[in-house]
């Protein structure tokens, strides 16, 4: 009887190994964060990192770690060879409890089979060091070498990818593979700021950092050193605890954002992590202070048990599931809304540096000559007592509020707070207020006011659209989300994966006035809508939620739909620009923003307001 030829053959160890190196070293910035990652695991407290080439030529990693023995050197460069995984008394070997950043064992061989792999280490009881190298897969064996410090290991990797020729082909330029290999080393220094850190790429140093303290003052001194100084004048302090998870960090105001969303930076147990989960609940955490091309700064950490985060997804170790996601996403988004409600009416620092910026980017003798030869053309509005501005009377709400009415019900005197009401009353001091004494009121739209220690200017318009938003979500806060029947239910056909994800929010969805119950296999059907946002297409927006569910974890199409409609209501019910405003009324904007949490933007992100210190005036007329 012929016998069938077996068609199935076991690869052998060297093919495996570029295999694994296909998942593992995507580009030279993997082959850093490997190593970088494995002189933490090894204890260092000071790592340096060289390239050359954006990476391609030669990158070496050294450090102050443990080092290793010659016994070691042959066996770390095995496969799935690792000293950060070991069997419990029972003999059971644990993956769901890793405490440190490595664990597979592949990074070692697999860069060894792709590149010019050279290992020198030493332990501190060894007389020298020892050296070990790996070529395109072939081995030598370990042999002495020069001793270079105390303990510690240095790793050499010299033309990356050779053995795989068309790998290279799929490379970047050298600038997009340095911007990515300086990506990946700053997030690792953010995230162990007990390690001291240096980037050179060959010319010169690009980063340094020295070692900080575990707390939150130096990881807020790493993230400055990183960011910029303006992170740390510009950051909220965030430190909540939720059922053994804990969150800290630091996270950028609202008018410190960015049009991308790659500052912001996530680490799960002191690995920096890239997850949709987290981006969305902060981005979520935001939407109501941020327009949707806008992002936030942020730099969170979060500490749980390590059995309840499985970072064996993706040999590249970036991606984290955690076994009760809900509870993670949630804590984000409370401790991120507590925070930015906790700042107030606290505006970005960079706002008024980037105004001082403006005005001496001009030669003052052109710019004041410009401004004296410009003739004016706005007719100055004439004075009438605006009703929109009713509301705004000793920064008090006015009692009786119906939804339709957000509170316009209040009075405001002709001769309110900070003036007299005649020559027996002397006017009211408001300059140790945070915003200050209102003083003036230029081109009917800018509220100038004086504090002790400089000078405010207020958009009227963009600082009142921010107090009635905020009045608004308030009252629908309190008396719920009014919602219209439809006659007849409409019915949107999701797919069976789709409708479970948008049915098992169902609760959420109803409390933002959006009824939906399950019709049929992969159906549902809608029963009522929010009043608030009028006729819609339900079809494109029940599509857009399961999208956002399905990638965020979170209704976010329904709720910037609110937003974009209470904005709109908020921006028509404001005070215009080109408005004139009594001294009552501009002293009681300002009372009523350092009442109101969020006053510093206004619905879109941009300020409200600009903060100029005296002494930073002082240096424009060269008195300093």
């Amino acid at each position: 009887m012929a016998h069938t030829p077996i068609s199935i053959r076991r690869l052998p160890p060297q093919t495996v190994n570029r295999i694994a190196a296909g998942e593992v070293v995507e580009r030279p910035a993997s082959v850093i964060k490997e190593l970088v990652e494995n002189a933490i695991d090894a204890g260092a407290s000071q790592v340096d990192i060289r390239y050359e080439d954006g990476g391609r030529a030669v990158i070496t990693i050294t450090d102050d770690g443990k080092g290793m023995s010659r016994e070691e050197l042959p066996i770390a460069i095995e496969r799935h060879a690792t000293s950060k995984l070991s069997p419990n008394d029972a003999g059971e070997w644990d993956l769901l409890n890793i405490g440190t950043m490595g664990f597979r064992g592949e990074a070692l061989p697999s860069i060894g089979s792709i590149a010019r792999l050279t290992i020198t280490t030493q332990t501190e009881s060894d007389d020298s060091a020892w050296e070990i190298s790996v070529e395109g897969g072939a081995e030598t064996k370990p042999k002495p070498a020069p001793r270079f410090a105390m303990h510690g290991t240095r790793v050499d990797v010299r033309d990356l990818f050779y053995a795989t020729p068309a790998r290279l082909k799929f490379l970047k330029s050298e600038r997009s593979e340095t911007l990515a290999i300086s990506d990946i080393v700053k997030r690792l220094a953010m995230a162990n700021p007990a390690v001291g850190m240096s980037l050179s790429n060959g010319n010169r140093i690009t980063l340094k950092v020295a070692r900080q303290s575990g707390d939150q003052e130096g990881r807020l001194a790493r993230l400055a050193s990183i960011l910029g100084a303006d992170f740390g004048d510009n950051a909220i302090e965030i430190d909540k605890e939720r059922e053994g998870i804990h969150l800290t960090g630091f996270a950028g105001l609202p008018t410190y954002s960015r049009g991308n969303a790659q500052h912001q930076y996530l680490f799960v147990n002191g690995r920096p992590v890239r997850d949709k989960l987290l981006h969305g609940a902060v981005r979520g955490a935001y939407q109501d202070f941020l327009a949707r091309d806008r992002y936030p700064v942020v730099a969170l950490y979060i500490d749980l048990p390590s059995d309840h985060v499985d970072v064996n997804v993706h040999p590249a170790k970036s991606e984290v599931r955690f076994r009760n996601p809900g509870l993670v996403r949630g804590l984000i988004v409370s401790a991120l809304r507590h925070s930015l409600a906790a700042a107030g009416h606290r505006a970005s620092t960079t706002v008024s540096d980037y105004a001082l910026g403006k005005i001496q980017a001009e030669q003052p003798q052109y710019a004041f000559q410009q401004n004296y030869n410009r003739p004016y053309n706005g007719a100055p509005a004439p004075y009438r007592h605006d009703p929109a501005m009713q509301p705004l009377v000793d920064g008090q709400i006015a009692a009786g509020m119906t939804a339709n009415d957000y509170g316009f019900s209040a009075k405001v005197e002709e001769h309110g707070e900070g003036y007299a009401h005649d020559n027996h009353h002397e006017k009211q001091d408001f300059t140790a207020n945070p915003l200050g004494a209102a003083r003036a009121q230029l081109h009917e739209t800018y509220v100038v006011a004086q504090t002790q220690d400089g000078i405010v200017i207020v958009d009227q318009h963009a600082a009142h659209e921010r107090l009635v938003y905020e009045r608004m979500k308030t009252a629908m806060a309190g008396q719920g989300v009014e919602r219209q029947a439809l006659l007849i239910p409409d019915i949107v056909d999701l797919g069976e994966t789709d409708a479970v994800r948008v049915l098992a929010r169902a609760e959420e969805l109803a409390e933002m006035g959006l009824v939906i119950e399950p019709f049929g296999t992969g159906a549902v059907a809608v029963r009522e809508t929010p009043a608030l946002l009028g006729e819609m297409n339900i079809q494109s927006l029940l599509r857009d939620l399961a999208d956002d569910i399905s990638e965020y974890d979170e209704a976010l199409s329904l709720k910037e739909k609110f937003e974009h409609v209470c904005g709109t209501m908020a921006c028509h019910g404001s005070v215009r620009a080109g408005r004139r405003l009594n001294g009552a009324e501009m002293n009681a904007l300002l009372r009523q923003m350092e009442d109101t949490p969020h006053s510093g933007q206004c619905n879109h992100g941009r300020p409200t307001y600009v903060e100029l210190k005296l002494a930073d005036i002082e240096r424009l007329f060269g008195r300093r």
